[in-house]
């Protein structure tokens, strides 16, 4: 390791110059003047400062340096997450089927199929008004979304992901107020489906939202969402959000049916997906 420069003398210990007389008893088993054992007892404290210094200093550097690693991957992380979008291809981001083994009521193992995936877009119309609204501090760069349907197509869940313009403190900031407030359980904050026409999804709108999930993240800049309705078009006259309608005991229509558990499995195994991926671009962006 080469030697900080603070540690580096610019005035080193003097030799004798050449032409001064040694002094009595020099290289002689006599007793050295005191002056010259003082010189010698001094030098020999210097280099012991010295030497714990460097090794100090390199323990410190060892430390340092592992934080400053630290950050820097989760920077990467980070820029990475905010960059699949582009980078990725469909599949990636949406998988084609999705599983959920234990994900169904009472431990039931879980299927859907994708159905459709919407042409990547901004935001404007993406959320109710409420929910645009806390969700604007964030900004919207991009906007992904997919529906899949269930085994036996009985329910339809658009899943969508929002890439942010926000920093990580800013991702910070909205989690803990989502949290604080419980604005992921209001009914009046609720994301909007992708009725893609010519599937199982073309009924699916606004009064068919039955269940719904909204997770922010914070290691990359993205919000995702998921909401269920039934595939047949009928109305949900008592929505609930997923964390309540997979509750055991909970009696809505939404918790009866299974579809809290669409929304949480659907929104969990995307974004299992995705942050599989963000990590694997990040390693390689990395190396």
């Amino acid at each position: 390791m080469p030697t900080p420069p603070w540690y580096r003398s610019e005035h080193p210990v003097p030799a004798f110059a050449p032409g001064v007389p040694v002094p009595p008893g020099h290289g002689s088993g006599e007793r050295q003047p005191h002056g010259r054992g003082r010189l010698r007892a001094l030098v020999a404290v210097l280099c012991l400062v010295l030497g714990l210094g460097l090794l100090g200093g390199a323990a410190a550097g060892s430390l340092l340096g592992g934080e400053a690693g630290a950050e820097s991957a989760a920077e990467v992380m980070y820029e990475q997450g905010g960059a699949r979008w582009r980078t990725a291809p469909v599949d990636a981001i949406f998988p084609p089927a999705l599983r959920g083994d234990g994900a169904g009521p009472g431990g039931a193992d879980r299927t859907w199929r994708r159905i459709a995936v919407a042409p990547d877009s901004g935001c404007a119309g993406a959320f109710d008004p409420l929910l645009a609204k806390a969700l604007a501090p964030v900004g919207c760069a991009r906007l992904l979304r997919a529906t899949y349907a269930d085994a036996t197509t009985t329910s339809v869940t658009t899943v969508g992901l929002l890439v942010t313009k926000a920093d990580a403190g800013q991702m910070g900031a909205l989690q803990r107020r989502f949290e604080d407030e419980g604005l992921s359980e209001r009914r009046d904050l609720l994301p909007r489906p992708y009725a893609a026409k010519d599937t199982a999804a073309a009924g699916f709108g606004d009064a068919q939202r039955a269940s719904w999930q909204i997770k922010i993240r914070t290691d990359t800049p993205v919000v995702l969402y998921a909401v269920t309705g039934f595939a047949d078009g009928r109305k949900a006259a008592d929505p609930q959000p997923a964390i309540r309608a997979v509750t055991p005991g909970a009696t809505s229509v939404a918790a009866q049916a299974g579809l809290g558990h669409d929304a949480k499995g659907v929104c969990e195994q995307v974004e299992h997906a995705f942050v599989k991926g963000v990590k694997k671009a990040a390693e390689e962006a990395s190396k």
